[in-house]
């Protein structure tokens, strides 16, 4: 298993409903039978919240609709179950549970919702590198209450189900997206059978999740659908250098050519034997286990030069090309502990004090020498933080504040940095001499119960997760972050550097260019 397969597998975590959780609601409870496009589906109360799991929203991708956009499923006669997950889209090994027929979401309303309201609806697409997850690892009840909002968490095709290219293949690299796309227009169709407004829908994601809301600005096929964005350490200005996700891995960006995707398609049928013009047909003949060992080869593969994303969405939020919806962005104060962290656990000798400076010159090549000086060993308590500092700062931090003042040019923004030091370890990762820090992924368990679980189990970090929700949910609503009783996330602008620090002691402003050095690397790499 690679070190990303690790991280990814700590970070998807499995949905456990209990019985009790399921109770009969009295007769005067909320109405758990609704009607839908995709027919009567019937779901379950709990003591905050209705929750309709499992809800197809397009056939399964199998067979001849395998690589095709998705498509939508016809209602069902009768009364459809929805009072627990669907199964995850395949990743992994293929594991209990997961399947290629994964094309389900989930609604999540709070449960004291006044007869004729109307609330925003939130729709969360999850991160995992584009090869792993699912919208029901994401309990929405704390959210959905505390917040007084519905959200709805989907399941969207993973690696090579979801963004191969091959030459004339329709939808090439985008199938993963076009799933997204069509799972927000399910949400938008059906929200008001939920007491959802279908005028005040917010797209927001972590991670992978993150990447593909920034594209949806970009992309014209988009238009109008959604009236938000939130974006959680998934800019679209976000690079890594070479070693920059993991030692030894190529550099990449979020985003990949039409053409390369196309081009890593070839090379992938040919590994697997399908060959020609009939290589199409012959991949899809394969059945999904011999397919996924090639899967993580389309992690950060979402293809742009089709017709859902036109054009690179750095080049698009660049000139202006976007949206002009309000958007909420930020990402997290310590983003590369945990990949560096997992990098570490897996063998302790591929960052140490002898590869230190190996790493910095396989990343920077001649800025090396500056990138030494700049962040000398000694000034950190381990060469695995120093060089997750270095790519924290130079592929995380950075290009979030750059694409934040580009964004800025055309929309208003509200740039903030999750800083948190004491948040769960969702990732599992424990290095010697390294703290957590504020890693990748820990702001999740602030919005959401990770497996059904409130990790927040200290009161302090529970306030930090009601103030979240606060300021996610009050974007949802008004699109400005106010949370009662914490300090505004105040826009940003093209030049401006200052971000809302979030962590449990409150929110503070800081100078996030100055903090990570920001001057010190280049804008536009």
């Amino acid at each position: 298993m690679t070190v990303r397969a690790r991280i990814a597998g700590a970070l998807t975590v499995a949905l456990a409903l209990t019985a009790a959780a399921c109770s009969s609601p009295p007769p005067e409870g909320p109405q758990l039978t609704v009607g839908t496009t995709s027919g009567q589906v019937h779901g379950l109360a709990t003591a905050s919240a209705r929750e309709f799991l499992g809800v197809r929203y397009a056939l399964a991708p199998t067979g001849e609709r395998r690589w095709t956009a998705p498509q939508p499923a016809p209602a069902p006669a009768g009364v459809v179950d929805a009072t627990r997950p669907g199964a995850r889209c395949s990743q992994g090994t293929q594991a209990a549970g997961t399947s290629e027929d994964c094309l389900f979401l989930n609604v999540t309303t709070p449960r004291d919702q006044a007869p004729g309201e109307r609330l925003p609806v939130m729709v969360w697409w999850h991160g995992g590198g584009y090869t792993s997850g699912s919208g029901a690892d994401y309990d929405a009840q704390r959210l959905a209450s505390r917040g007084h909002v519905v959200v709805v968490t989907v399941n969207y095709r993973l690696g090579v189900f979801g963004y191969l290219g091959l030459p004339g293949l329709a939808g090439s690299g985008n199938f993963g997206f076009a799933d997204q796309l069509a799972a927000t227009h399910w949400a938008k169709d059906n929200a008001a059978a939920f007491g959802g407004d279908p005028g005040n829908l917010t797209v927001f994601g972590e991670s992978a999740g993150g990447m593909s809301a920034c594209a949806l600005l970009t992309s014209p096929q988009a238009a109008g659908l959604v009236q938000r964005v939130a974006i959680s350490s998934g800019s679209c200005f976000l690079n890594w250098p070479a070693g920059g996700l993991f030692p030894g891995v190529p550099a990449q960006t979020p985003y990949t050519s039409l053409a390369t995707d196309q081009a890593d398609g070839v090379v992938t049928a040919n590994q697997l034997g399908c060959t020609g013009s009939g290589a199409l047909q012959c991949l899809r003949r394969l059945p999904a286990d011999k397919l996924l060992p090639v899967s993580t080869a389309f992690s950060d593969h979402l293809a742009y030069g089709t017709d859902l994303l036109p054009e690179n969405p750095p080049d698009a939020v660049r000139a202006g090309r976007i949206a002009r919806i309000p958007v909420l962005s930020g990402g997290n104060h310590d983003e590369a502990r945990s990949f560096m962290g997992g990098a570490a656990m897996a063998d302790p000798s591929s960052i140490t004090e002898a590869t230190y400076p190996q790493l910095v010159r396989a990343a920077f090549g001649v800025r090396a020498a500056d990138v030494l000086r700049e962040y000398p060993l000694q000034r950190f308590p381990t060469p695995v933080e120093a060089f997750s500092t270095v790519i924290t700062d130079a592929a995380w931090s950075c290009p979030t504040l750059a694409g934040n003042q580009a964004l800025a040019r055309t929309t208003k923004v509200f740039p903030y940095e999750f800083a948190e030091s004491h948040a769960p370890n969702v990732n599992q990762v424990n290095v010697p001499g390294m703290a957590q820090g504020a890693a990748h992924a820990t702001d999740t368990p602030y919005l959401f119960d990770l497996g059904g679980k409130n990790l927040l189990t200290d009161p302090a970090q529970a306030r930090l997760g009601e103030r979240m929700v606060g300021y996610w949910s009050g974007f949802a609503r008004t699109g400005t972050p106010a949370a009662p009783g914490a300090a505004d996330i105040v826009p940003g602008t093209a030049t401006s550097t200052s971000v809302l620090s979030l962590t449990a002691a409150g929110g503070n402003v800081v100078d996030s260019g100055s903090d990570h050095h920001c001057g010190f690397w280049p804008r536009n790499p």
